[in-house]
């Protein structure tokens, strides 16, 4: 998901938790990662788009009638529920296999597949910040996708430690949290116009 560094500043020297995101209702959508709010930037692009929408169509085929659950952002994913409760990120994508996570506001506990599409301005977030954090948090399984170079980096937690996989547009991606599943990611660049 894209961050707008530059309306970030107004939040920027203060610490929230998820009770003060609830309140806020500045028509931006937020981030809170460790307290810290990240303005996110308005609307994806178009390539962006196309992206999250073919990665969803063969998700979402793949678990129709299963159980685990799809869902796209925007969806909140708070991560330290239990605990600080200071961490809140919309990712592009996630699938969740434990039901008693989500309720109606979204999801209060670690997704098992977390995907973000990257963006010009979410590349450092995307790659470092959230990279860090999903290690941290145990995401099992935390998608990288550029459509800018049709490459997908795939990070498979092991340990404590992500494995990471480089692929192509050319590539078949297997999902190793959903066994069987296999994403044709040349069907997902192929959503991308222009």
């Amino acid at each position: 998901m894209e961050v707008d560094e530059t309306v970030r500043k107004y939040k920027r020297d203060e610490r929230y938790t998820y009770a003060d995101y609830a309140q806020w209702d500045d028509d931006k959508r937020w981030e809170l990662i460790d307290g810290v709010a990240y303005a996110m930037a308005p609307g994806p692009s178009e390539p962006h788009q196309g992206v999250s929408i073919g990665l969803a169509m063969q998700l979402g085929g793949f678990l129709r009638g299963k159980q685990c659950k799809l869902r796209c952002a925007p969806f909140d994913v708070r991560l330290n529920a239990d605990g600080a409760d200071d961490t809140v990120v919309q990712p592009d994508i996630v699938v969740i296999c434990d039901h008693s996570i989500i309720n109606n506001a979204g999801v209060a506990g670690v997704p098992d597949l977390v995907i973000e599409i990257l963006s010009p301005s979410s590349v450092r977030h995307d790659m470092h910040t959230k990279f860090q954090l999903y290690k941290k948090a145990g995401v099992k399984e935390y998608w990288v996708v550029d459509p800018g170079t049709k490459m997908v980096q795939t990070h498979i937690l092991s340990s404590g430690e992500y494995i990471t996989r480089v692929y192509s547009d050319a590539d078949d991606v297997p999902v190793a949290v959903l066994e069987g599943c296999i994403i044709k990611m040349q069907d997902v660049f192929a959503e991308v116009v222009g």
